[in-house]
């Protein structure tokens, strides 16, 4: 089993408050013909929360992949904690892997497994030596931190879209990641479930003190959780800052962008 011992990395960035957490740096990729990154370059700090915006196409989502290792970019660099994870083998790509939580757009939990099972799978493939009673203790922790531990031993299709968000966040919060990836959170939600959501990830936040990218379409969410965000358009970085700067920017895609979301 590959540890993080095994991996050549720079010892003094591991827990180095000066190296970002997550940092990429003039990134392209391109599907066949189609290029979907430009040259895309962006830093998260421990702690930080960063809204990546975006049209459908603009490469949000294959950003987080990259951030991943679920893809590779063609050129440029995804660094994790100072260490470029480009070229890793799957072993060692898993112990960054084990630094992450990831929710994805649509939950992306096991049908035929309970909310309970759901939450353990990680625990049960990364934590093999936990006993019994405390898996048991630790996913209904992992459940009252976002108010599911009253239905632990229902299935996904007996909850609500909000609810299966909220499974999915506890179970990406299962090994105490130091990064936190969000793709599209309040995706599909009604305004009351998107904004209990935002409330979930600001608390989330606040108790984990994570570094965190958020992909999503919705700009009242990226203002509600974000202390800075993105903009991508034609594969590049077309406003980088606050909110504000987002609204006071004289992009015309930006300009464009507020007018219609």
């Amino acid at each position: 089993m590959t540890t993080i011992a095994d991996i050549p990395i720079k010892a003094e960035a591991l827990h180095s408050s000066n190296v970002p957490a997550i940092a990429v740096e003039n990134v392209y990729k391109s599907f066949g013909s189609q290029r979907v990154l430009n040259g895309v370059s962006l830093t998260v700090g421990r702690g930080e929360t960063l809204a990546v915006l975006g049209s459908s196409g603009s490469g949000k989502s294959v950003l987080l992949r990259l951030i991943i290792g679920l893809q590779s970019p063609d050129s440029g660099s995804v660094r994790i904690q100072g260490n470029d994870i480009a070229g890793l083998s799957l072993d060692q790509l898993g112990v960054y892997r084990e630094k992450m939580g990831f929710l994805f757009q649509h939950a992306a939990l096991y049908d035929s497994l309970t909310l309970e099972q759901n939450v353990a799978f990680p625990l049960l493939h990364h934590s093999r030596n936990m006993s019994a009673s405390d898996l048991s203790d630790r996913v209904l922790q992992l459940l009252k931190e976002v108010g599911m531990e009253g239905h632990l031993d229902k299935m996904p299709a007996d909850i609500s879209g909000g609810m299966k968000k909220r499974v999915g966040l506890a179970r990406a919060l299962a090994l105490d990641p130091e990064i936190l990836l969000l793709d599209e959170p309040t995706a599909g939600l009604d305004p009351i479930s998107s904004s209990e959501i935002d409330d979930l990830v600001l608390k989330l936040q606040a108790e984990h003190h994570m570094a965190s990218i958020v992909v999503t379409h919705d700009l009242h969410s990226a203002k509600t959780i974000a202390d800075r965000l993105i903009l991508l358009h034609g594969g590049k970085v077309a406003v980088e800052g606050t909110f504000q700067d987002l609204q006071n920017s004289h992009d015309d895609f930006a300009r464009e962008f507020l007018k219609h979301s």
